[in-house]
């Protein structure tokens, strides 16, 4: 659980959770190649990790599992990883936007049941999550877990003892749920890969010689060396059998593409610049927000620097569009990650210099550019700002790359109601003025689809309109009218 300090300085947005699945056909063990996919997927969640793993050739339905709160590499250890002996399974990292931060809600979750058993990692909010929780607990489920994906997992086994197949039971399920889904399932000799029509959560597939790979980014395909093949269509739902044959089953996508809802932020800031999300750079999606500020809000200044490290591709490109230099203002402290042990209320200031330091000597007597990805609650804005100064900057001119904040977000992103976000009720000039700087713009709305070269996203924090009706209840906790 956040404690009261993060909620209130935390300026940062954080994601759901990133997906791992993978298949080797010849039976080799797959344990050690997700720990690293899943370690090239940190950025996505820090929270807590795991890994479940199954051996096809071995006692069907046996699933050895590990999980723990923490970063990937302080849960698994090389005597844990040896212990998952498998060539197929699933591995997840998480950050809580939806149930409390315990071990019992890290994932994967493992279902025991009639047919069998499923592993299931899941990336994603459900805006129906309690209404079918309420449902399948009038029908005998016990919840052992407060998260959504503990209820998706009850409604495929259900659906399975219906049917012939797990993958007709995943398609089966999806037509029942509303919100952000990406998914990777493992049963005893199957792997599946399901993403919600909208498209939403980012989901690809990858191959190493005959093992099969499904994976929140490219990044994490390329870090085990495996090769892209390609998105996972909003919609589809991708099964991996034992003959290592792929089989797409696109009955859930949508008609229209254009009705597709990406979210905008997974190129903004969640995805790692390295990676390629439905045929789209990351990295050049981040240069065009920064070119677009220059284009739209320029200001005559010596450096352009980027808030580390969201902002650098942004800054880059504002620099290129530009022509005023750009630099480097900030030292991050290498060790402390997005979360570390806060200090006390009264310090609570302290918390942006423990992650940062200024560069006296790049900016000491210069008009600086600042680009950051976005402002939430504008308390560590105000802060950096503060410290450019103090190191001797004469003007601190800031730009963000996406447009302010006004709503929260139901599928998968840590924003928060709207009465904490900065913009609300605030114009641009009275947030410029709580945040200190001499100017201050935002990315124009407008740019957002050109950013994607025009694919469909959601912009549902900015707006106010989603894909789907605001739910009446949310499963975070934060529901306001």
């Amino acid at each position: 659980m956040k404690n009261n300090f993060d909620l209130i300085t935390d300026n940062a947005l954080h994601e759901a959770c990133g997906v791992f699945g993978m298949y080797d056909i010849d039976g080799g063990p797959v344990a050690s190649s997700i720990y690293y996919g899943l370690f090239a997927l940190q950025h996505r969640g820090q929270e807590s990790s795991g890994i479940a793993v199954t051996d096809t050739s071995g006692p069907m339905g046996r699933v050895d599992s590990y999980k723990g709160m923490g970063l990937v590499n302080e849960v698994f250890t090389q005597d844990i990883l040896g212990g998952l002996k498998g060539n197929l399974g699933v591995g997840h990292v998480r950050y809580s936007t939806a149930g409390e931060s315990t071990l019992s809600n890290a994932q994967p979750l493992v279902l025991n049941y009639a047919k069998g058993t499923l592993a299931l990692a899941h990336n994603g909010n459900l805006i129906n999550a309690n209404a079918l929780r309420r449902e399948l607990s009038q029908t005998g489920a016990i919840f052992q877990t407060t998260i959504d994906t503990e209820t998706i997992a009850y409604v495929i086994a259900r659906e399975r003892l219906r049917c012939g197949s797990v993958e007709e039971a995943v398609s089966r399920t999806v037509p029942k749920l509303k919100g952000a889904y990406s998914l990777v399932i493992s049963s005893p000799k199957k792997l599946i890969a399901a993403r919600d029509p909208f498209g939403f959560k980012p989901l690809c597939i990858g191959r190493r010689e005959n093992t099969f790979i499904f994976a929140s980014e490219t990044c994490a395909l390329e870090t085990i060396g495996a090769r892209f093949i390609r998105d996972v269509l909003p919609g589809e739902i991708v099964t991996v059998t034992g003959e290592g044959r792929l089989i797409s089953d696109t009955t859930h996508c949508l008609k229209d593409n254009a009705k597709e809802a990406r979210c905008i932020f997974e190129y903004i800031y969640f995805a790692r610049m390295d990676s390629t999300i439905d045929g789209m750079s990351v990295y050049e999606s981040r240069i065009r927000t920064g070119r677009y500020l220059a284009i739209d809000s320029p200001v005559d200044a010596d450096l352009v620097v980027d808030v580390p490290e969201s902002g650098r591709a942004a800054a880059l490109g504002y620099s290129l569009e530009s022509g005023v230099p750009y630099g480097v203002a900030f030292v991050k402290n290498a060790y402390v990650g997005r979360s570390f042990i806060s200090p006390k209320q009264k310090n609570r200031e302290s918390s942006v210099r423990i992650k940062l330091n200024v560069l006296k000597e790049a900016v000491n007597g210069k008009r600086i550019i600042m680009i950051d990805d976005s402002i939430v609650r504008g308390t560590t804005s105000d802060r950096i700002v503060t410290m450019l100064r103090e190191a001797g900057a004469k003007e601190v001119h800031m730009r963000v790359a996406a447009p302010p904040f006004l709503w929260p977000c139901y599928f998968g992103i840590d924003i928060p109601v709207r009465s904490q976000l900065i913009a609300y009720n605030r114009s641009i000039e009275e947030i410029r003025q709580v945040i200190g700087a001499d100017s201050l713009a935002y990315l124009n709305i407008s740019r957002l689809s050109e950013m994607v070269d025009n694919r469909g996203i959601c912009m549902g924090c900015f707006t106010g309109e989603y894909p789907y009706e605001a739910p009446k209840e949310d499963i975070r906790g934060e529901f306001e009218e």
